[in-house]
């Protein structure tokens, strides 16, 4: 799945409900970053686009992991839940069995991997 200009806007909305959740003012993100509070702005306003590198500044300066710009908000979706296969709840429960053993940014981390594989635009094998 290819990032849309409206995907794009979000992140910049993420951002800036991140760093209000943890107090942070544009200026504090700047301090710890490098990066002009006037660039922050215009990426908190959808009319930048960051690269992922800084992204990844970004995220250092608010002390969590990159993954969470890309993870979908709890509660977002259609609500419906899909049928699963037998197969499905097979991989489900081996899945479940080892994520206890993950720190929280790891299990983002294999989320988004999962996402971005099951929206490849080539099959898989």
């Amino acid at each position: 799945m290819a990032l849309t200009s409206n995907r794009i806007g979000k992140i910049g909305e993420r951002i800036r409900d991140f760093r209000l959740q943890r107090g942070l003012s544009q200026g504090d993100i700047e301090q710890r970053t490098g990066l002009l509070r006037c660039y922050l702005s215009r990426v908190e306003n959808g009319h930048t686009t960051p690269s992922l590198q800084t992204l990844n500044k970004i995220a250092r300066a608010l002390e969590m992991p990159l993954a969470n710009f890309f993870a979908e908000p709890a509660g977002s979706g259609d609500g419906a839940l899909p049928t699963l296969t037998d197969e499905a709840v097979t991989f489900l429960t081996q899945v479940r069995r080892y994520a206890s053993a993950l720190n929280d940014a790891d299990r983002q981390a294999i989320l988004a991997m999962i996402k971005r594989m099951a929206y490849m635009e080539t099959p898989h094998t």
